[in-house]
């Protein structure tokens, strides 16, 4: 096994990752900013190293600064999360040629389906349904609107490099094409660098869903699906699995076709690959190379460790499960908790934790990096923590995750606590009658 293995990340994803080198028996090196030196991470990590100040660009994404503490620590192997690092496949294949191993697929594969116009080909070529759209990338404003009206409104403008929302653009009228084809181009040089747009069939009342796979040399397998359709601005809150409306046959075709893909491009360690579900259709949206925020979901009904097995899978280059070793219980259910004020349009809330208590209880999780006297500071993400809750069934795991929200205290910032409590309550969703854009057209709060 690994020797020694450093987190390129921070907060609740690098404890979780620490966490699982412990029970391996791998010492871990933690790099940190200046703003982060006595956060969790770095206490329970073995060794840690600065590496720059609060600004992301001057530390959790300076490359140099990160391969240095490699070199001071000797560390075998990184680990890069969710985020910052996890998908830049420039970092992927500096490491590879300074033969430090990558916990994830290899600098090609990232970056192959990282571009969301050829993973879109190439999910297409291996038998996924597509959306239909451009067959690449569109500069041309005329073009571009020959497209619309082929396909009709509404359409999705989309950001080739993008993600988390930025440099996507709804356009319900060709009216408003110019202005936001525009606005679309602008926010994707802005956010990637990189300027190039596609176009898709917009769905207006679609689902959400993902397929988890773990894939070595040897095989691929899956660990079903989840459903992350309770979203606001194209950011997930809740994630869930199973999904509820998926029946068995649909649920069949999905994993074998998901597989399939998968195994044919060689892919290596964890991976997510999305869909959009509406109509009992479901469209390939894209392929995440990484570890997944709600992946402790997954974890919850399989009872498989997903941040072991990748470390299994880079050292070894194989999966050490098969399909039958999957045998999904229950049903989980993750809320993610974030700093945020609900009640004034998702306002961050930094500050100085004061009274934290996070709910235990019988099939109760709670990941994160929080702590009394914690200090939450305006420069990352604003999630702290994630609450996941395990039941028999989908009844269960909500009556269990309304009793540990309940519990859940976090004193001396403004949380979205208050906000899973009224979701969980809404009859729309005990009834599983949502989509994505729920919450963006119904007032909630």
């Amino acid at each position: 096994m690994f020797k020694k293995i450093l987190i390129a990340n921070r907060g609740e994803i690098a404890v979780r990752v620490i966490r699982a080198c412990k029970e391996w028996g791998i010492p871990t090196v933690a790099i940190h900013s200046d703003v982060d030196r006595d956060s969790m991470h770095v206490r329970l990590a073995d060794e840690s190293v600065c590496v720059g100040t609060h600004q992301p660009l001057n530390s959790y994404l300076n490359i140099p600064a990160i391969m240095s503490a490699i070199e001071l620590t000797g560390a075998e192997a990184v680990h890069p999360g969710y985020g910052f690092l996890s998908e830049n496949s420039d970092f992927a294949k500096i490491l590879e040629d300074y033969k430090i191993k990558f916990i994830g697929p290899s600098s090609k594969l990232i970056e192959m389906m990282g571009d969301k116009i050829q993973a879109k080909k190439i999910a297409k070529e291996y038998g996924l349904p597509v959306i239909e759209g451009s067959d690449g990338g569109v500069k041309d404003k005329k073009y571009a609107k020959e497209i619309c009206k082929k396909i009709g409104f509404p359409v999705l403008i989309k950001a080739s490099a993008g993600g988390g929302g930025k440099g996507m653009k709804i356009v319900y009228k060709e009216s408003e094409f110019d202005d936001l084809f525009a606005t679309a181009k602008s926010e994707a040089q802005k956010y990637f660098g990189n300027d190039e747009v596609y176009i898709e069939k917009f769905f207006q009342n679609p689902r959400h869903i993902e397929v988890q796979v773990l894939s070595g040399k040897n095989r691929t397998v899956h660990l079903h699906e989840r459903d992350c359709s309770v979203q606001r601005r194209h950011q997930k809150l809740i994630e869930e699995t199973p999904s509820p409306i998926l029946t068995d046959d649909i649920r069949k075709d999905l994993f074998e076709r998901t597989v399939n893909m998968v195994s044919k491009i060689g892919y290596e360690g964890a991976g997510t690959v999305e869909f959009i579900y509406e109509n009992e259709k479901f469209y390939f949206l894209e392929m995440n190379t990484r570890v997944q925020v709600e992946h402790p979901v997954s974890e919850m009904i399989t009872g498989i460790d997903i941040i072991k097995e990748q470390i299994w899978i880079a050292f070894t280059g194989n999966t050490a499960l098969k399909q039958s070793d999957v045998v999904p219980r229950g049903h989980a259910i993750e809320c993610r908790i974030n700093a945020e004020d609900a009640s004034k349009n998702f306002q961050p809330s930094p500050g100085t934790i004061g009274m934290c208590h996070q709910p235990s209880g019988f099939r109760t999780r709670v990941d994160g990096s929080i702590f009394q006297g914690y200090k939450v500071t305006p420069y990352y993400d604003s999630m702290v923590c994630k609450l996941i809750c395990h039941g028999r069934n989908r009844t269960e795991a909500i009556q269990r995750m309304r009793r540990s929200l309940d519990e859940f205290v976090i004193e001396g910032i403004t949380t979205t606590i208050d906000l899973h409590k009224k979701l969980l309550d809404h009859p729309k969703f005990i009834k599983s009658d949502f989509n994505v854009s729920w919450l963006d057209k119904e007032k909630i709060i």
